[in-house]
């Protein structure tokens, strides 16, 4: 019967699984602060399609009255 014995380096397996876990609670924290950004973007793009929306709306009223006044007034010539 053969028998392997494996040597184990618990010092650099120790130091690797902290590094890797370190990195993963960064990479954690990353899609934490990307979410929150994430959802601030959505609340810009939400309140500037609403500004968007209001300011066609009033040149759609202004072109409206436009056009009534340059229909009161009188034709050149007359």
């Amino acid at each position: 019967m053969t028998t392997i014995i494996f040597f184990i380096d618990n010092g650099s397996m120790d130091a690797d699984l902290k590094s890797l876990e370190e990195r993963v609670a960064k990479l954690i924290a990353l899609c934490h602060h990307l979410r929150e950004d994430n959802g601030q973007l959505r609340q810009e793009v939400t309140k500037l399609h609403q500004e968007s929306q209001s300011l066609k709306l009033n040149m759609t009223q202004a072109s409206v009255q436009l056009e009534k006044l340059l229909s009161a007034l009188p034709q050149e010539g007359q």
